[in-house]
């Protein structure tokens, strides 16, 4: 074989056999073995060392959806807005007492008892009026005059006991033929427009002959008047 050209001599590397590199070293074939299988060994020791190690499987470490109870929160309760209890007398097809929402008018309390009955006088209720927790309604007949008379506690702080002691005369009822218009506001429902009312009708048409005329004022329905007729009298002054 022929020499090769120079230029295809610059671009061959020539790796010298052990044998080679031994007399270059000066030592025997077996040394240099030896010391190529430890630089293999010393670079392969350095790999396993510095490689990320394998972890786990997560399918082995990781629970299935299946498998695990996840607690669910109970719902928050709403709170209720509120309720109260009318008692509905008179002239309804169901008297007696009815839980409503506390924003219930007298309309809602005559549904609640079923509806007016044919003798019902619908032109003496106000079905707008609003009630109050503990309050009655008297539905009247036609024709029919005041309503049924209302038992009152004998034990206890009652209405009565406040409504007389603000109008000067303790345990009685209060008089609205001489009461002022601060001790007509503890009647219940009577506020400072019913009081003033009911001072300027007292002054302008005369002493009331009963409570029942105090429906004459706008804003005493027959519910309100309910309420009030245990709690007042008339005695001219």
């Amino acid at each position: 074989m022929g020499t090769p050209p120079a230029g295809d001599r610059g671009r061959r590397l020539a790796v010298p056999s052990p044998g080679a590199l031994a007399d270059r070293l000066g030592v025997s074939p077996l040394t240099v073995v030896l010391g190529v299988l430890a630089v293999a060994a010393a670079a392969a020791g350095g790999w396993w060392a510095l490689r990320t190690p394998a972890g786990p499987d997560p399918a082995e470490i990781l629970p299935m959806a299946g498998s695990v109870e996840i607690p669910v929160p109970a719902p928050l309760s709403v709170p209720d807005a509120g309720r109260i209890v009318v008692d509905v007398v008179g002239a309804v097809a169901r008297p007696g007492l009815h839980e409503l929402p506390a924003a219930s008018r007298i309309a809602d309390a005559v549904a609640a008892a079923g509806g007016l009955t044919p003798e019902a006088d619908r032109m003496r209720l106000n079905l707008a009026e609003p009630l109050a927790d503990g309050s009655r309604l008297w539905v009247p007949a036609v024709g029919e005059g005041a309503g049924p008379e209302v038992v009152l506690p004998t034990t206890g702080t009652s209405d009565v006991g406040r409504a007389g002691a603000a109008g000067g005369r303790t345990g009685a009822p209060l008089n609205v033929n001489t009461a002022g218009a601060a001790a007509l506001e503890e009647l219940p429902g009577i506020g400072p427009a019913l009081a003033a009312a009911i001072v300027e009708h007292r002054q302008r048409a005369g002493p009331f002959a009963t409570v029942d005329e105090l429906v004459e004022i706008s804003g005493i329905g027959p519910a309100k008047l309910e309420q009030i007729r245990p709690l007042a009298t008339v005695v001219d002054p």
